[in-house]
């Protein structure tokens, strides 16, 4: 369960987001929708530890954020952009991160790259990859350590028809796996399709009334 309680952020005197509450559960797809600017990366932002509040609490398992865990714990992100290493192959890159904590090796590393349609032995750098490939090599990084949570910032954006079919896929069955999705996407077949519960955002204000929800 995460529990987002009455979080405030403000920016330079701007409310970025405000009174923001939240209760949230594994095995749930959650879609986020708003305009651009509406608040949707800067609330993944804050839920998941990359920037901090002004109020209000952030709950995971009865933990609060930033108090007993500088970010969210378990967790697998997709924002805005990959920072991932242009000279490094993807398999390379997500060696390298998964070096952080220590959790899997590289015949998961290798699966996770193959679940999103990608070649682990692949010579190419990032660099040279296309912008489809990159957002491929990004899922595969939010994937690849079986987080309990999954915040995807536009996930089918720059891929094609096929790549956006394999990459529902994938966070369905992350979902089945028992992972809590957030989404957040432009694309309304996306939300439509993938998620349970939707909400909105408008102005840094998220509506507490699920307007969605996916038979």
């Amino acid at each position: 369960m995460l529990q987002v309680k009455q979080i405030n952020k403000m920016i330079k005197n701007k409310p970025i987001l405000t009174d923001i509450n939240l209760s949230l559960s594994a095995g749930v797809v959650y879609g986020f929708v708003g305009r651009n600017g509406s608040g949707k990366t800067m609330l993944f932002r804050a839920l998941s530890g990359l920037m901090r509040i002004n109020s209000g609490e952030i709950i995971y398992q009865g933990k609060r954020l930033h108090v007993d865990f500088p970010v969210l714990p378990n967790l697998g992100l997709t924002i805005e952009n990959a920072g991932l290493y242009p000279e490094f192959t993807g398999f390379k890159n997500l060696q390298l991160l998964a070096k952080l904590n220590a959790k899997i090796d590289n015949t998961q590393i290798r699966r996770a790259i193959e679940r999103v349609g990608l070649d682990p032995d692949d010579k190419r750098t990032f660099r040279k990859y296309s912008l489809g490939m990159k957002q491929r090599i990004v899922l595969a990084q939010a994937i690849m350590e079986q987080p309990d949570i999954i915040m995807l910032d536009e996930p089918t954006n720059s891929l094609d028809e096929d790549g956006v079919r394999l990459i529902r896929q994938v966070i369905t069955e992350e979902k089945e796996r028992g992972a809590m999705v957030l989404l957040a996407s432009h694309n309304k077949e996306d939300i439509q399709l993938l998620a349970d519960h939707v909400f909105y955002l408008d102005a840094g204000r998220l509506s507490n009334e699920v307007i969605h929800h996916a038979e």
